[in-house]
């Protein structure tokens, strides 16, 4: 059994990425343990605050350092990250000697109703994560929002994409056990 962190990368509750999220966790094999992390408490990083970083930033790093593996599901914004999920990640890497990211597992992905979906998000994704020593899954999980797609509950009423998210997820299952000792 391995603990995976969900990082979605929306503050909105009734984001698409929260929904997707919530249907990658039903379609993950049963060896994956997953927790919510949320980011709406964590203040923009400011070196100064190093020396007594904020209760919501330690709560993040501890929650984060405590996985296994990551998993994070992430909107686009201006065709890259948005700053809420970027800003996570730099106080997840500070200091350097201590980062959260280095070795970890991730995977990623996104949904949008726009057509390149969150390629671009992911691909800055994976540059940054990779810069800080994760091993980002390969592979790219990115979806077509459409009504009806994935309901409150997290289920997906398309089988093709169903599948191909629950294949997506063994995968990452298949990766973390590789890489976790």
């Amino acid at each position: 059994m391995y603990d995976i962190a969900v990082i979605v990368g929306s503050l909105r509750q009734e984001s698409l990425n929260r929904r997707l999220a919530r249907a990658l966790v039903r379609l993950a094999p049963p060896s994956l343990k997953f927790y919510n992390v949320d980011l709406d408490e964590i203040p923009f990083y400011n070196g100064d605050l190093e020396a007594n970083r904020p209760e919501a930033v330690n709560r993040f790093v501890a929650q984060c350092a405590r996985a296994h593996a990551v998993l994070i599901v992430t909107p686009e914004f201006n065709r890259s990250l948005p700053a809420v999920l970027k800003n996570a990640i730099d106080w997840g890497s500070k200091p350097m000697d201590k980062s959260v990211w280095r070795d970890k597992p991730v995977a990623s992905s996104g949904i949008s109703p726009g057509p390149i979906r969150t390629a671009a998000a992911q691909l800055h994704l994976r540059t940054v994560l990779g810069a800080l020593g994760s091993n980002v899954l390969g592979g790219e999980a990115y979806v077509t929002f459409q009504d009806g797609l994935i309901d409150e509950a997290g289920v997906i009423h398309d089988e093709g994409t169903a599948q191909f998210l629950q294949t997506y997820m063994g995968r990452f299952a298949d990766f973390v056990a590789k890489l976790v000792r």
